[in-house]
């Protein structure tokens, strides 16, 4: 990013001077400047910034705040400058800017680290990690701040500003009422050092701000957007450290950038007013610039700002609701940016092959939920069969539904089940499924009186018949060999193959008109009721309770649409 200065006067403001940002030690603003006489008081002040790319060693960083949950814009805004450094052979840095001492919290910042953790966004340096250019929480670097702001205000482009609040609200209401950018206008730009000696001698509190040229602009070439622009007018001189001693946003994250050998700032759209007031911090303070990306919001589906009233919007949300870290890291990823081909499936290693900050789009990306569980399903069917297996065994356990976490049943039913399920917790509800009987229900539905009217209360009684006989129960001890033998004999004694064979077995077993293949559920059934798999308030209704039942039913009831007999709805529940 080569960067020109042009300008009238004072001295530092005459010359002309080419800046390559990612080359450390730019010659601007090297001359000594101790302060502004009157003569520049009382001048015009004007520069033109310019900014072009070129090579560097890579150094990116994410710099959340510890306010609160690690939202899926900030996830996206980290997974970016993850990639690009991983592309690049660079360095991803983590700082924690916690200056609001008041809103940030420890809670907060362990919340951060586990979810970029859990994303697997592992970072080169900071918290927990160390590195050269640490501490790496914003707190703890104070003193550079401090020793930064006085170098400004021995050099002259920073002032002691001693004006009350109620002066800087009474400029405020002056410009609102001429329609003017509310811009500092008060004495101290131009004060005296008299003055100021008498302010300080009375010890009335002051900010430092800094000098602003009257006219110009700035003008970057952002990666993503292209050439961005601002005018200088509409400015004024800035706050950069408050009265109590607290360093400014803007002031702090120069700083930080600057000492930590940041190469690239990719971020989000809403810092982009904020590289107006960075750019005149690090110019003054003789560091290079960075080359600057800022990233576009996430939208809703209404093209809002995605937030709360959204639904889930924390990547920590998303982990409870079952979604996998690989599932949530392709998603976003896809959130403005794409590799040019119909291709949306990645993992984190073929995205750090595949991007480019080029390829990221300007425009708002929407947030779509749908997508986001499809896609979570894509990747759980991905999982190896182990990794699965034992991803959904543990959760069944944990949820209280199972016993146990892993054996021969879960490997099954997970097997069946697989296909049905986008996020984890998904499989609490197959399973339930599988295991419920609601046999009457079933009956009593319009689509069930074609299977009712085609004798299936004669089908009802062949079938107790030889479930009483353990004919039925033999089969299913010999496993799905056994049971395919069966259902053949079985069918052919009743004379039926087909559907008219499988729709009132499926109806009878298992209580339902649809579901996964109806011999590995009956097995699965049988197999539960006798290892004793489940947690006595799962609502497990074994094959003995269900043929209870089928003994109870009133077929005749049944047929002229009458409700059942109590007896048998008690042994349903």
């Amino acid at each position: 990013m080569a960067t020109t200065l042009i300008g009238t006067t004072p001295s530092w403001m005459r010359m002309r001077i080419s800046i390559i940002p990612e080359v450390a030690s730019p010659s601007i603003f090297r001359q000594s400047c101790l302060f502004f006489n009157k003569r520049f008081r009382s001048s015009s002040r004007s520069f033109s910034i310019s900014a072009t790319a070129e090579d560097k060693a890579v150094r990116v960083r994410f710099a959340p705040s510890p306010t609160g949950n690690l939202h899926v814009g900030g996830a996206r805004t980290a997974l970016f400058n993850y990639l690009f450094a991983r592309s690049k052979g660079g360095k991803f840095v983590l700082r924690i800017e916690d200056t609001d001492l008041e809103r940030s919290t420890k809670e907060s910042e362990d919340a951060l680290l586990r979810d970029l953790s859990w994303l697997g966004l592992h970072w080169d340096e900071g918290p927990g990690v160390g590195g050269d250019y640490g501490p790496y929480r914003q707190s703890e670097r104070n003193s550079l701040y401090k020793q930064h702001a006085e170098k400004l205000l021995d050099s002259g482009y920073v002032y002691r500003c001693f004006c009350s609040n109620e002066e800087l609200e009474k400029m405020k209401e002056i410009a609102k009422l001429k329609q003017l950018p509310p811009v500092y206008t008060g004495k101290w730009a131009t004060a005296t050092d008299e003055e100021v000696q008498e302010e300080l001698a009375k010890g009335t509190p002051y900010t430092y701000r800094f000098r602003v040229p009257k006219d110009g602009s700035l003008k970057i070439n952002d990666l993503i957007r292209g050439e961005v622009s601002w005018n200088l007018d509409t400015l004024g001189d800035f706050v950069i450290m408050r009265s109590n001693g607290q360093p400014v946003y803007n002031f702090c994250v120069t700083v930080d950038d600057a000492t930590m050998a940041i190469s690239h700032v990719i971020r989000a759209e809403e810092h982009l007013p904020n590289t107006l007031r960075q750019a005149l911090i690090y110019k003054a303070l003789g560091f290079s610039m960075p080359s600057f990306a800022h990233v576009s919001l996430i939208l809703a589906p209404d093209r809002s700002k995605l937030s709360k009233r959204h639904g889930a919007t924390s990547v920590g949300q998303f982990r409870e609701m079952g979604y996998l870290p690989q599932a949530m890291v392709n998603y976003l990823a896809l959130l403005g940016w794409g590799d040019g081909t119909e291709n949306e499936f990645f993992t984190l290693e073929q995205l750090v092959e595949k991007f480019s900050i080029g390829r990221v789009n300007k425009g708002g990306a929407i947030f779509d939920s749908t997508k986001l569980r499809w896609m979570n399903g894509q990747h759980l069917g991905a999982l190896p069969s182990e990794e699965l297996t034992k991803l959904v065994g543990e959760h069944w356990k944990s949820t209280g539904i199972l016993t146990e976490s892993e054996g021969t049943f879960i490997l099954e039913a997970v097997q069946l089940l697989k296909d049905g399920i986008d996020l984890i917790t998904d499989a609490d509800k197959a399973l339930s499924n599988l295991i419920s009987y609601p046999l009457l229900g079933t009956l009593n539905s319009p689509e069930a009186k074609p299977v009712l009217e085609d004798k299936l209360s004669e089908f009802s009684a062949d079938l107790i018949a030889a479930y009483d006989s353990g004919e039925l129960l033999g089969a299913l001890e010999e496993g799905h060999a056994g049971w395919q033998k069966w259902v053949k004999n079985f069918g052919k004694s009743l004379k039926r193959k087909g559907k008219s064979l499988f729709m009132p077995l499926r109806v009878l077993l298992t209580g339902k008109l649809h579901g996964p293949d109806m011999g590995a559920s009956v097995l699965l059934l049988h197999r539960a009721e006798t290892c004793g798999v489940f947690a006595p308030e799962a609502g497990f209704v074994t094959l003995d309770e269900r043929f209870k039942m089928l003994r109870q039913l009133d077929w005749e009831a049944l047929i002229k649409d009458q409700s059942p007999l109590e007896s048998a709805a008690a042994i349903s529940n």
